[in-house]
């Protein structure tokens, strides 16, 4: 008997589970799904979560042997974290090689979020990359956010503090942490490994859902880098606008890592100005 989509065959922790049960959907008509929402303790609901969640509807209707290669999105609303959120997906093309997806998240008869996805047929072609990974330490180096933030508990906000020191599904290790409550100025580059909080099924799609949630983490923090201030600053608001990815490979055991064993993140936020930062 084979494991259920997105259902670990190994023991996984609580917070862990909530998320893959949110990630997997309710579909309630043809290219129509319903998703639950997490409250991260902000009241509203953590882009991670459209980004993953639309993801995970789009490729829902699109056929198994595709998979996204991209996806561009667009945040138009704040959403409500105590309210569910509904995906509406129009299947705009089905061709030889390529599948497009377009994605509107809805709550109470008002869009809070776009994305259009390209998925691709597994074919054989040219190979080239030029970037290559960061000289960073391992993971087995650093402390998880996590641990950091235990460690200075004391000196976060009261209502801040039980989230930012709670059990998280996904790890994230930093390379060069930056206390929130005491930024310095750096430049605005930043490096971060992420994976699972336990082992996850060799299911490709799922990988993807979760690549794409932990994704908005950190993005914004790192245009804060330049001028000294962190999202505990007194009077500082911070909100994604839009957001892409490109999926390089396929997230399995092969030259691509997988979000079950480990993922290096690389950002830079060249320009900020007047608010908008890229």
């Amino acid at each position: 008997m084979s494991a259920a989509p997105g259902r670990a065959e190994v023991p996984v922790r609580p917070v862990l589970s909530e998320l893959l049960a949110l990630l997997r959907l309710e579909r309630i008509e043809e290219n129509l799904f319903r998703g639950a929402s997490q409250d991260l303790g902000w009241g509203a609901i953590f882009g991670g979560q459209v980004v993953g969640q639309a993801l995970s509807a789009a490729a829902q209707t699109t056929p198994a042997d595709r998979h996204v290669h991209s996806l561009h999105a667009y945040f138009l609303r704040q959403g409500d974290a105590k309210r569910p959120v509904v995906y509406t997906v129009d299947p705009i093309r089905d061709g030889k090689s390529f599948t497009t997806r377009r994605v509107m998240a809805v709550q109470g008869g008002q869009a809070i979020f776009s994305l259009e996805a390209s998925f691709q047929v597994v074919e054989e072609g040219l190979y080239h990359q030029r970037a290559v990974m960061p000289e960073v330490p391992p993971p087995e180096d650093l402390l998880s956010e996590r641990d950091l933030a235990l460690a200075i508990a004391e000196r976060l906000p009261p209502k801040l503090r039980a989230r930012a020191t709670a059990e998280r599904p996904i790890e994230l290790r930093p390379v060069n942490p930056v206390d929130p409550v005491f930024p310095e100025v750096r430049p605005p580059d930043k490096a971060v490994w992420i994976r699972a909080a336990d082992p996850l099924p060799d299911d490709p799609a799922l990988h993807r859902y979760l690549l794409a949630y932990a994704s908005d983490f950190h993005l914004l923090t790192t245009a804060l880098l330049p001028h000294a201030v962190s999202w505990l600053t007194p009077g500082m608001q911070v909100t994604s606008l839009d957001h892409a990815m490109w999926f390089h490979g396929a997230l399995t055991h092969g030259r691509v890592a997988s979000v079950r064993h480990g993922v290096a993140v690389g950002e830079r936020r060249p320009w900020a100005r007047a608010g908008p930062g890229v």
